[in-house]
This record gives C-alpha cells, structure tokens and sequence, in this order.
C-alpha cells in the first residue's frame, strides 16, 4: 500500500492548488480525482477574481477573499512560469451597471452599494452614466449610473486548472484520474488514509476537495454536507461588440476573453446532478445580460454548458480541520472557487506545517455543522 504525507480527494482547482502549496513545502502529496482532473465546477466557472459580496451573507468571510485576491498576481506568475503556459488573465477592473428608470431610486441604490462594498474594504467608485458608457461604448443607454472596481480581474479557469495541475506534477505531486474516494479511511479518532474506487492509500493528512461530490464520500459528509448548485453559462462572440470590463447586472454578467469570446452567466438551480443546458436557463441568462449590452441580441451563441457548483447549507466555504485527527475539509466554495483557490492553499498549507493560520478560518470550519446540531467537539485520538 502507497503512503503520502498527504493525499487529497478532489482534483478541480481547489485541489490541484492544495497539492501544490504542500508539495512545495516539501511533502510527499498525492491527489486522485474520479474523473479526469479539472473537469468539473473548476472547468465551468466564468474565471472571475472578484471579492465583492453579491449579498449580505457573504461578508463576514470578507477577509478571506480579499487575502486571496491579493495573493493571485504572485500565484499566477509562480505557475506560469513553472509550466511556461499562460494563464488566461487579464486585470480589466469590473463594473455594476444600474439601470433602474427612476433617476432617484437608482442613485439611492448607487450609495447603498458603494457604501457596502467600502465598508468591507473594496476599492469601488462611483461613476455617471456617461463615463460608464465611454469606458464601457456598448453599454445600454438607459444606464444609470456603474460602480467600479478597479483592481478586479479574470481568468481562463479551464486552462488556469491545467496550468496549475502541470506545475503541482513538476514539483512531485503524483496525479490520479479516473479513481476517486469512496470512503475515508479511518483508525478509530483518526483519518489515515482514503479508500479509493481501485483500493486504498495510507497518508498522515487526508484533505477533502472533492467539490460537490464531497458528501458522497464516506464519513466526510457530517463535515462536508455541500450539494450542487447548478450553473449554466453561454460563451457569446460579436464582431461588433468589444467588451473590455467585467460588466454586472444584478447576478447575471458578461466576462470579455482574450480570444474574443464574451462569457454570459449564469444561473443558480437546485437541479440535484443533472448538468443539462434547458433553453430556460439559457434564455434567463441572455435576456438580462442583453440588457447591460443590446447589440448582443446579434451575437452569435459559441458555445452552452452547465456546471455543478459545491452549496453549503449557509453557502459559506467549508475550510479547516475537523474533530477527527489528520481529516482536513476544502469544499463548498459555491460562485467563489475561482477566487478562494489561492488562500485555501495557503490556510491549508500552513495548518499541515505549523498548525497555525495566517487569517481567521473560524467562521467557514467544518465543525460548525456539529456544533449546530449540539455535537461534542472533540481532537481526541
């Protein structure tokens, strides 16, 4: 039986990002994934890095997100330059486009945010209509008023995946595809090791990355109880369109590519597993992001797919150890997987090595689903 430092169940970015920081650190990492690596949410996403919260629920893990954000410049320049591939990123800034009709309610909407998003620390301005449109030319004309975010940006997550799985191989990390965790291994109060599709794998640390599939996983769900939250996405290509910025409306948004396609999404469906692409959901998408943009009612559609996103019950990550010694959880990362990849590593990594972190991770632990249904906690072995 092969034995790791660490093994990791789950090979989308979260997982790849994870094996990599450790294999840097000097551990003997494996990560096995049930499908092929980087295939599933990591390959659906948008690719956004955005740290701005879409709704109240999300500030309190505020912090985390601006960590991440600004760990990505140097994230991105380490694993392009082990692969010598390129990553798909671009800093373009964002813009929130308000469109409301009535001049009073709009402005009162503007403050509202902006107050908001200062208030947890984000660079956002305020700007007119008009410098809106001169930044952004194709934008409605009915628009009201934008706030922007300069320091907000994207990336290729399909290839960014791969680029950062190549460069965790080339510092060691052995890779499995096709031979996912069914079970954690355990020894009484102890995590040792998973228990695969095709046998079993012995490690000091266990770390659960599994994203959606993570509940499925034999005595991980307690600590990991996220299902998937459906997503389904358009790439758009226009000649007669140029998107430079990030363009938001509400929750649905366009994302320029540096191939020329526009990504338009996406929706959010408790469909269970199912990953079809319905005209609804397509047709959701399209009607409001032809409203940040009309001359995409004539865009030609390049490409649909849907993904499953990891939801947790409070749809906050699901980051840190748990009361069973050497079991360690990296799931639930909902519409944020994208952004959080690099400080997860980061928190995960230091916890293995030092048992410290270097930002709280109290609020998104594993243990907090015990504790809401009055379990003791407990690190015995």
């Amino acid at each position: 039986m092969k034995t790791y430092d660490a093994v990791i169940a789950g090979g989308g970015l979260i997982g790849a990002s994870i094996a990599l920081e450790l294999a840097e650190a000097g551990l003997k990492v494996a990560l096995y994934d049930a499908r092929e690596p980087g295939k599933e949410a990591s390959w659906a996403s948008a690719g956004m890095i955005s740290p701005a919260p879409e709704n109240p629920g999300m500030i309190p893990f505020m912090p985390m997100s601006l960590a991440s954000a600004a760990l990505y410049p140097e994230f991105i320049r380490k694993v392009e330059e082990l692969t010598g591939k390129e990553s798909g990123y671009q800093k373009s800034g964002a813009l929130d486009v308000i469109l409301d009709e009535d001049v009073e309610k709009a402005q009162e909407e503007l403050s509202t945010i902006i107050a908001l998003q200062r208030g947890v620390g984000l660079h956002a301005e305020a700007i007119s209509a008009g410098r809106a449109r001169e930044m952004e030319p194709a934008l409605n004309e009915d628009t009201q008023a934008a706030i922007f975010r300069a320091d907000e940006g994207s990336l290729d997550a399909r290839a960014f995946t791969q680029v950062v799985l190549q460069a965790a191989r080339q510092r060691g990390v052995e890779i499995f595809a096709r031979n996912g965790a069914e079970a954690l291994k355990r020894d009484g109060n102890c995590c040792c090791g998973l228990l695969l599709e095709d046998g079993e794998i012995e490690a000091k640390w266990t770390i659960v990355a599994a994203g959606c599939f993570s509940a499925r996983i034999a005595g991980a769900e307690p600590y990991a109880p996220v299902a998937p939250a459906k997503g389904q996405m358009a790439a758009l290509r226009c000649e007669a369109v140029e998107i430079k910025h990030i363009l938001w409306l509400g929750h649905k948004y366009l994302v320029p590519r540096k191939d020329g396609r526009i990504i338009a999404g996406s929706t959010i469906e408790q469909a269970g597993f199912d990953r079809h692409v319905t005209a609804g959901g397509i047709q959701a998408i399209l009607s409001e992001v032809i409203k940040i943009v009309p001359a995409l009612e004539n865009a030609q559609i390049d490409e649909t797919w849907a993904g499953l996103r990891p939801d947790s019950p409070d749809h906050l990550p699901i980051i840190g150890p748990t009361d069973v010694k050497g079991l360690l959880i990296a799931t639930g990362h909902f519409r944020s997987g994208i952004l959080l990849a690099p400080i997860t590593a980061r928190l995960i990594r230091e916890w293995v090595t030092t048992q410290r972190v270097s930002v709280d991770w109290t609020r998104v632990s594993p243990l907090r689903f015990l504790e809401a249904k009055g379990k003791v906690v407990s690190f015995r072995c």
